[in-house]
């Protein structure tokens, strides 16, 4: 490990996995996170899988990190500093022994644990009176702002409480316009009605999770944190 460089120990010491990223509790600072490239998902890996001529792109083009840092470099131009009332602050990139990460606002609830994805949050409790304010209002201000985003999954939306009170929710993953052009970056209006069209989606996914739920289905591979993943380091 290179001198100064962050010791996260071992694929294993990471509390969540993404499809293409390990996420774990910064070992100096445990309000922050770090995200790291999962080595079987590598950009080569992810390139040698797609199909002409999208594999020609770049490798930087398959690399979740630098694309999420240029996404953040794009919101805090066309959005600014009210973008972090919804997604966490980004610090940029950090050695660590098991590559480079992107370092981010770690979300915890006021009892210091990390906090539920909605799709955790909904499968528990439903959509409850408690979680409809909070998602009225993430919902209203995503459109106002025109935040950009792909779709808004349920497991990269995050459910800040306070006393077990939802306050917040906040989009961990998942930023950044998909168009080919996206010329929403630079017309707010356009940006708004894309936004506002995710917030309509959100809600559909909320609805189809509970339809699964009823029907006894499978919650899926992906968002549920177990209460030792939670752990206040």
């Amino acid at each position: 490990m290179n001198p100064g460089s962050v010791e996260l120990g071992s694929v294993d010491n990471a509390f969540s996995q993404g499809g293409n990223r390990l996420c774990f509790i910064h070992p100096e600072d445990p309000t922050r996170c770090i995200k790291v490239l999962r080595e079987d998902r590598s950009p080569a890996i992810k390139r040698g899988e797609t199909y002409f001529p999208k594999n020609l792109k770049p490798l930087k083009y398959f690399n979740d990190n630098l694309q999420e840092a240029s996404v953040y470099r794009k919101i805090d131009q066309c959005v600014g500093e009210p973008a972090y009332e919804l997604i966490p602050r980004c610090y940029g990139f950090v050695e660590t022994n098991l590559g480079p990460g992107l370092c981010s606002d770690m979300i915890r609830d006021s009892d210091n644990l990390i906090s539920i994805t909605m799709k955790q949050y909904i499968w528990t409790y439903g959509k409850d009176a408690r979680i409809n304010g909070a998602l009225q209002s993430f919902g209203e201000r995503w459109a106002e702002l025109g935040m950009p985003s792909r779709q808004l999954l349920l497991h990269n939306l995050v459910v800040r409480c306070v006393d077990s009170v939802p306050v917040q929710l906040y989009l961990i993953d998942g930023l950044g316009w998909p168009d080919l052009v996206p010329l929403a970056y630079w017309s707010k209006r356009l940006a708004r009605k894309k936004a506002g069209r995710r917030v309509v989606s959100l809600h559909h996914a909320i609805d189809r999770l509970l339809h699964i739920k009823h029907n006894k289905q499978d919650y899926g591979p992906h968002g549920w944190l177990l209460p030792d993943e939670r752990r206040a380091v």
